[in-house]
């Protein structure tokens, strides 16, 4: 499951399923990224590069007209421009083919002073049982929107297969992970930098989340983020 949703505006409520905690810490380093169709709108999270450059999933933009970056209790910020990653698939998901599903966006304004960039991790890979921390502003319980719009943060740990693409999370005491609205939210580690950007969420039986999340792997896709950056300047 793409981990995007689609609600009016989003509410003041938890996010990440399972066992969560205030991501209170990550408030300066995390955004939510709005993208409206019609009378509709489907929000995910993005994680601050710099001041006007956020990066998060792919499948979570279209248009930059469409598209707008929303910190809590603050007025809309509209984009300048859109940057989606050259292997990034749409169909991906349903195909099981690889993908990297990541996109840079430029706001139009810059972000409040407050808001900086984490350090970025440069490890290309991470052993098994390698514990991360998932923070984003979607549901704490699947198909409920209203427990949506609060950033909160979720412990998980690496599981097989290892990847050079992707990191396979999960958290099975507790059915911790990513779930709608996630999509795009920063994975950290331990020591608090930028791993990885959630991209997928999966349950057991007729779940969605709780089961797994994939998120990509930022360090083999930091040229590609430099090059696009470098362009913009």
């Amino acid at each position: 499951m793409c981990v995007a949703v689609l609600l009016s505006l989003p509410y003041r409520a938890s996010a990440i399923v399972g066992r969560s905690v205030d991501g209170a810490k990550w408030q300066s380093q995390v955004v939510m990224v709005l993208s409206r169709s019609g009378k509709q709108a489907g929000f995910c999270s993005g994680v601050v590069l710099t001041r006007t450059i956020v990066l998060t999933a792919a499948h979570c933009v279209s248009n930059a007209s469409d598209t707008r970056v929303y910190l809590p209790g603050q007025p809309l910020i509209p984009l300048r421009r859109i940057a989606r990653h050259p292997g990034f698939h749409a169909d991906a998901p349903r195909t099981r083919s690889r993908s990297i599903d990541l996109a840079l966006i430029e706001t139009a304004e810059a972000l409040p002073g407050e808001y900086t960039a984490p350090a970025v991790a440069d490890r290309l890979r991470y052993e098994l049982g390698t514990k991360f921390e998932i923070a984003g502003f979607g549901v704490a319980r699947e198909d409920d929107a209203k427990t949506s719009g609060t950033l909160r943060a979720g412990q998980v740990t690496l599981r097989a297969p290892l990847s050079s693409v992707l990191l396979w999370l999960e958290e099975p005491q507790h059915e911790t992970g990513a779930c709608t609205g996630d999509s795009g939210a920063p994975v950290f580690t331990e020591d608090g930098k930028l791993a990885a950007i959630v991209a997928f969420a999966e349950g057991s039986g007729s779940r969605l989340c709780g089961k797994l999340t994939q998120a990509v792997l930022i360090a083999p896709q930091r040229g590609w983020i430099e090059r696009v950056i470098a362009g913009w300047r």
